[in-house]
């Protein structure tokens, strides 16, 4: 039996362009090409794994981890569900992070809570120079940021542990994206396939921000600037306490929605 293209993206049950990238994944194609090519001919096993992919997605599964990888600062990382997704507005804290990194040379960064490593990957790749480290809790998110690593040729060294414990060295710049959802918030329930402890701390959003600011005295240089994304309606409550810990210049970036974001905090 022959299956077209353009008639399977049409009956697959999802959102259309949703539906033309899974099948550009499984044809290991591009969307463009699908739209250039509605008629193109697909083998039936492609089909089939479509069609599974597309049932999987039905029930909210993300199309990134469909497709086991997401696009951030212009690369593709691995990704699965034992680590968040790269989000968009993340990368305004790398943004703010490589401007801050301006003044130093051969500068020593510290990214808590890796992940897929996305953070620490991209900042290593933009400034080959500096001596990047990534901490992570688990050992199976430190096995997708090697990877990513080692596909990228990012040169980080990651290191297993809570925070800051496995951390020996002062640093000229610290970034974070630890888990500031509140557990109540409505909008878990739309990501229960990601990790919840990468999502939420189980309590109201600002213990793992708390501690993150708590310990980055200690760990920066003198002229040292921490770097933390938070939720949209944290920032007041994200500069207090960074104020409260000693740091004397604190101020909030904003992303591309205007949403107050990052957290820019030091002693300059």
């Amino acid at each position: 039996m022959t299956f077209f293209a353009r008639d399977l993206i049409a009956s697959s049950g999802i959102v259309a362009s949703e539906a033309r990238a899974l099948l550009a994944f499984a044809l290991e194609a591009t969307s463009e090409a699908l739209i250039a090519h509605p008629q193109l001919s697909v083998p039936p096993r492609v089909a089939d794994r479509f069609r599974d992919l597309c049932a999987r997605r039905q029930t909210g599964e993300p199309i990134a981890y469909l497709r086991m990888e997401r696009e951030f600062f212009g690369r593709r990382f691995r990704v699965n569900p034992s680590v968040l997704i790269p989000r968009p507005e993340t990368e305004c804290l790398v943004e703010a992070a490589l401007g801050e990194l301006k003044r130093f040379r051969r500068p020593r960064v510290l990214d808590l809570g890796t992940g897929s490593g996305c953070i620490a990957i991209t900042l290593a790749l933009e400034r080959t120079d500096a001596e990047v480290s990534a901490t992570d809790l688990s050992e199976t998110a430190l096995d997708v940021a090697r990877a990513n690593a080692a596909a990228l040729g990012a040169r980080v060294e990651f290191i297993h542990g809570d925070w800051y414990a496995p951390v020996r060295q002062p640093c000229d710049l610290i970034v974070c994206n630890p888990p500031y959802v509140a557990a109540g918030d409505p909008h878990l329930a739309q990501l229960a396939c990601e990790p919840i402890a990468a999502l939420t701390d189980g309590a109201d959003g600002l213990t793992c921000l708390g501690a993150v600011i708590d310990g980055a005295p200690a760990r920066l240089t003198v002229q040292g600037v921490l770097l933390i994304e938070h939720g949209y309606d944290q920032g007041a409550s994200v500069r207090a306490m960074a104020r409260s810990r000693g740091f004397r210049s604190v101020s909030t970036l904003v992303d591309l929605a205007g949403i107050e974001r990052v957290c820019v905090a030091s002693n300059r």
